[in-house]
């Protein structure tokens, strides 16, 4: 059983899943281009089955409050797209830290929780990295993170544990890409990389037409494990 509300961050609107009882920890549930969707909300409710409190906050709320759009419907996906060209990137890692702090105060009527999480798809794959590097996050989790390869100079601030989980067919992350990526992170001690091969962007999407099954729950699987060991 959990509960599930709207919340507020000042001016910035987040959806939260709760526990029933006390969460062992809490999450952030970073989106992808397409806002805080079906998707996005049933990943924030697994992880609250899981004793976890896990909140998504609008990111786009600047510009698009209430984004919420299909990747397998054309229109929505080119919406999606015009969104991200506006979006900046350095707002969303401010956000995001207002988001920690916001948890271990206490958010939306729940009690303060100190070990804070957060993981990321596409787009919040990469901010899920940035957080890593400017943010005091306990750990971070990036799926399929898009132009991570270009910020690889900011890696030597990584304090905290940090997972990437890269499908190697990725149409947006391409082979130099995913190859500067493996060659500024490998020798990280805080950094753990997973390839996936033959997988494409999107493949742990919680449903639609880019869900790869078993990808998903390997990655998953080993998310779960990761968030366990860290964050207890």
């Amino acid at each position: 059983m959990t509960t599930a509300l709207n919340a507020q961050i000042g001016d910035m609107g987040a959806y939260v899943a709760a526990p029933t009882g006390a969460p062992k920890a809490a999450i952030i549930v970073i989106q992808e281009i397409f806002g805080v969707n079906p998707g996005i909300v049933q990943k924030c409710n697994k992880w609250a089955k899981a004793g976890y409190l896990a909140v998504a906050p609008d990111l786009f709320w600047r510009f698009a409050p209430g984004c919420n759009l299909d990747p397998d419907v054309e229109a929505e996906l080119n919406e999606a797209f015009g969104h991200f060209q506006k979006y900046d990137a350095n707002d969303g890692v401010i956000d995001l830290e207002t988001t920690i702090k916001a948890i271990r105060a206490g958010i939306g009527g729940h009690p303060g929780v100190e070990k804070v999480g957060a993981v990321g798809y596409c787009l919040g794959g990469r901010l899920a990295y940035m957080m890593a590097c400017r943010t005091d996050v306990d750990a971070s989790v990036g799926y399929y993170g898009v132009m991570i390869d270009q910020m690889i100079d900011e890696s030597k601030a990584i304090a905290n544990p940090l997972m990437l989980h890269i499908p190697t067919a990725d149409h947006f992350v391409g082979p130099e890409a995913q190859a500067a990526i493996h060659a500024g992170l490998d020798g990280n001690r805080h950094v753990t990389l997973h390839d996936y091969d033959g997988l494409d962007h999107g493949f742990a999407a919680e449903m639609g037409n880019r869900r790869d099954e078993a990808g998903a729950q390997l990655a998953d699987g080993r998310t779960v494990t990761f968030f366990a060991e860290h964050l207890g």
